[in-house]
């Protein structure tokens, strides 16, 4: 995938298209760790793009309540979480090569038999694979801030995608979000002060401290000492069932 613009004018080009990327896939080399991770545990632990519901109790040989991670990264705070947590089923969403071959080595190192992966766009994944009302939670952790205002667009967090997450998350789901970008931060809150299918589980306009399930980063830590700070927010799906 790469990334595209809003082509709205031309009936030719297909929605995905004309979608506006929150991302821009990078083709960073895969370490041969991560390449043999990935060839060893894609087969037991990956999943791929179909147009077919997944069965989460069948995925995971159980039933339990299941999170969505959307852009992991290299997968070590999710890795840490699936650990503390083997009560819980976790799914990754990671477009970037490297970060999922990572996360694979972490989740044979660790003998974790609770989380799956995608190697996909969260937004294909959500509409072909999640099925609605089905996840106790969504995470989007330290996404790309878009920083540059002509950039602002590309950011995930939109009113459009946060219906769509609601969408896929139980009555009483949370969606946790994290960013160190504070102009980020309060542009969440806006947008979520505005969702309907949602209410803050803290005060209104109130960020929420860093939950304990929530892995403290090395990159985190060196922010606190440079006095950087970092915003959480989680909001609880309010709205019906869809």
């Amino acid at each position: 995938m790469t990334d595209s613009t809003n082509d709205t004018q031309n009936p030719s080009v297909n929605p995905e298209q004309r979608r506006i990327k929150s991302f821009v896939l990078r083709q960073g080399r895969m370490s041969q760790s991560q390449q043999r991770a990935m060839d060893n545990n894609w087969p037991k632990y990956g999943l791929e793009v179909t147009n077919q519901l997944l069965d989460l109790n069948e995925v995971f040989g159980r039933e339990a309540p299941t999170i969505v991670e959307i852009g992991f990264g290299m997968g070590k705070s999710l890795a840490e979480m699936a650990e503390a947590n083997p009560q819980q089923n976790y799914i990754g969403i990671e477009v970037h090569r490297p970060g999922v071959g990572a996360l694979l080595k972490l989740v044979e190192e660790k003998a974790l038999t609770n989380v799956r992966v995608f190697n996909h766009d969260a937004i294909e994944v959500l509409e072909k694979r999640i099925p609605k009302s089905s996840l106790a939670a969504v995470y989007l952790f330290f996404p790309d801030p878009w920083h540059k205002k002509r950039h602002n667009k590309r950011r995930i967090v939109q009113p459009q995608f946060v219906k769509t997450i609601a969408g896929h998350l139980k009555k009483g789901g949370h969606f946790h979000m994290a960013t160190d970008w504070e102009d980020y931060a309060e542009h969440m809150m806006e947008v979520m002060n505005s969702a309907e299918d949602f209410q803050n589980t803290q005060a209104k306009g109130k960020f929420t401290p860093r939950p304990d399930y929530r892995p403290l980063t090395k990159f985190e830590q060196r922010g606190h000492r440079l006095g950087h700070g970092v915003w959480d927010l989680i909001f609880e799906k309010i709205s019906e069932e869809h």
